[in-house]
């Protein structure tokens, strides 16, 4: 039962749209506690929320349709996606600028050769060198493979005859995109993971 509990569960703010993801036995706890519902679907398209007595009640019916966990008294249903009561914004959470930060915005790609590498096999690159003056800033640190790290060596670009990707830019994703992209999606979550509003949020910043 550990297992269920630490899986993933897809949050949605009050006007339905994902701001983060969240354990299983948190999202019990936020439905016990009136803090949210859960957010169940018919599988043609059609959702309504369900607050704790409700879900309970539905888990009765059919308590092994998606998982379920156990109390001392009942068996109930693990919910998938919920809706938070209360909340109606996005979480405003700069980015971190982390080396773990910058494969996930370069895509593990070289911005030299554009080949998809290992970690272990790309450097960080100063685009100006720096001692040339060039800042450790988003907008001047990129995914480099070493053959080609080797082969701009402590020159410019334009200097080496190499050309960018992509223009290194700080990125805007959500803190939470990650998790969620980088976690195993449950089926119900891509209603609400609509690939139009993800491309608005990220932009040429990821691709």
């Amino acid at each position: 039962m550990s297992t269920v509990l630490n899986d993933q569960v897809l949050v949605l703010n009050r006007l339905w749209q994902a701001v983060n993801v969240c354990s299983v036995r948190r999202a019990l706890t936020l439905l016990f506690e009136g803090n949210a519902q859960v957010v169940f679907g018919d599988g043609e398209g059609d959702y309504r929320t369900l607050n704790f007595q409700q879900w309970r009640d539905l888990s009765a019916a059919d308590p092994e349709a998606d998982g379920s966990v156990s109390t001392i008294s009942f068996r109930i249903r693990v919910p998938r996606v919920i809706l938070l009561m209360g909340f109606d914004r996005f979480p405003k959470k700069e980015v971190k600028f982390t080396r773990h930060n910058l494969f996930e915005r370069d895509r593990n790609t070289c911005q030299y050769c554009g080949r998809v590498f290992d970690r272990h096999d790309l450097n960080l690159d100063h685009v100006i060198p720096r001692d040339r003056g060039g800042p450790t800033t988003w907008e001047n640190i990129v995914c480099s493979c070493i053959p080609c790290n080797t082969r701009k060596a402590n020159r410019t670009p334009a200097e080496a005859h190499m050309r960018l990707v992509r223009k290194p830019k700080r990125p805007k994703w959500r803190p939470f995109v990650q998790v969620s992209f980088g976690a195993t999606m449950h089926d119900s979550w891509r209603h609400f993971l609509d690939v139009a509003y993800w491309n608005v949020e990220l932009g040429s910043e990821v691709g």
